[in-house]
């Protein structure tokens, strides 16, 4: 697969107030499978943090995309870019094995989409900093009617809330909002204000389209399919980890190429050598 370039629909802004949106981006290898093998206990959002840090070789003039610059992207971002990646690692075709969800139906259906056709929603305006004012009836006598400004949530914010979703999900959104709006400010919002502010953050956000229509072939209806980015990416890129050191094997002693070469291929490269070296390996038996 060729290396990727594009535009971020958000952007990173860096310390200096500098907004960086293009990007040139890799296929992943053999060692990113090795990773998610040895990886299944840690959070989604620290893996995409580190996949993103193999992967993306640039975002505008930053030349080396670090861990600290793959947190401080926005989420909406970060969806997009996992969606390149897979694009450059496993092509742009899509299919998935899905249940019709209509009761009296049922039955399996084949979902085949284009990734260059799901939709990206571009932020009209690049913050980083939002100001909104809240309706007159979520002011409050302590907030006083005075605008409320936040920021946008990031890659940082996900990784620090993320063991807490899976716990406390009401208790994880109080968390990110004190960290994108401020704990002060948070302590003194109505239930409504809280909903015009998230409201208003997700209207702001950039991102990739989570949710997808399908169509069921046997009665002709059609139903939505939640699309999660990351979780689809890494269930795909997770390989079985005793497939993957038996590819390493064949290939090492055939072609008599080291560990470090064959686990730099990408998954289509080691499956493409493979199958051609089962080609000659039946041609040679039938010529026996």
């Amino acid at each position: 697969m060729n290396a990727l370039t594009g535009t971020l629909p958000g952007g990173y802004w860096d310390a200096a107030g500098v907004l960086h949106r293009t990007y040139d981006l890799v296929p992943l290898t053999g060692r990113e499978e090795e990773l998610l093998v040895h990886a299944s206990d840690r959070p989604q959002a620290e893996l995409v943090t580190e996949v993103l840090t193999r992967g993306v070789h640039r975002i505008g003039d930053i030349e080396s995309v670090s861990a600290e610059v793959a947190r401080g992207l926005l989420v909406g971002d970060r969806q997009l870019l996992l969606l390149r990646l897979r694009q450059a690692t496993f092509g742009d075709l899509v299919r998935a094995a899905l249940i019709c969800p209509w009761a009296d139906c049922g039955q399996r259906v084949t979902m085949e989409f284009s990734l260059a056709e799901v939709p990206v929603v571009e932020s009209t305006a690049k913050g980083p900093v939002y100001t909104m004012r809240l309706s007159d009836a979520a002011t409050t006598d302590t907030n006083g009617g005075a605008p409320i400004s936040f920021r946008l949530p990031t890659g940082a914010d996900q990784e620090q809330l993320s063991r807490w979703l899976a716990v406390d999900e009401a208790r994880a959104l109080t968390m990110l909002l004190d960290r994108c709006v401020g704990a002060e400010i948070t302590l003194s919002l109505s239930s409504l204000a809280r909903a015009e502010i998230e409201s208003e953050m997700r209207r702001a956000a950039p991102g990739v389209e989570q949710v997808l229509e399908a169509g069921c072939a046997e009665c002709g209806r059609t139903f939505l399919v939640p699309f999660d980015v990351a979780r689809y990416f890494f269930g795909e890129l997770r390989t079985d980890r005793e497939l993957l050191y038996r590819e390493v094997h064949y290939l090492a002693y055939h072609y008599h190429w080291s560990e470090a070469e064959i686990m730099s291929m990408t998954r289509e490269q080691r499956r493409t050598y493979l199958e051609v070296l089962g080609d000659e390996i039946e041609r040679s038996n039938g010529d026996a």
